[in-house]
């Protein structure tokens, strides 16, 4: 092998080591760091661990269609937590605790599993409303 031929296949492969570390610095993947429901305000809370360049992010939450549960529990509901900036580079760990409102849960009581891209989940069973 040539001289020039070790160049090239070193250059190729420092720019291929570069292309990953910079995706493994852009994917961010928020985790669930604590949920639990506040039977006195009727409210989901969940902190999310992330990491960004700011601790400006915000969540919000979607609801996925009720569907009949398989036991006394009741029924069966997603839940899909969205980060504001998700496509943050991901370089500081955060933390960020956000209470949801459950008035517009559409069935309970309810097994609520919630998600957060691309593969993080947590179950929670919340009770009939107050």
């Amino acid at each position: 092998m040539s001289k020039t031929e070790r160049r090239n296949r070193a250059t190729g492969s420092a720019a291929m080591l570069a292309s990953l570390l910079l995706f493994a610095t852009q994917a961010a993947a928020d985790t669930f760091a604590k949920v639990y429901y506040d039977r006195a305000t009727d409210q989901l809370v969940v902190t999310m661990h992330y990491r960004g360049t700011n601790p400006d992010h915000r969540f919000s939450l979607q609801w996925g269609g009720c569907k009949a549960g398989t036991d006394e529990r009741g029924a069966e509901v997603a839940g899909l937590v969205v980060d504001s900036q998700a496509s943050d580079a991901a370089r500081i760990p955060f933390d960020r605790t956000t209470r949801f409102d459950l008035t517009d849960m559409p069935c309970r009581p309810a097994k609520l599993t919630l998600r957060t891209a691309p593969r993080f989940a947590f179950a929670i069973q919340i009770p009939a409303a107050p």
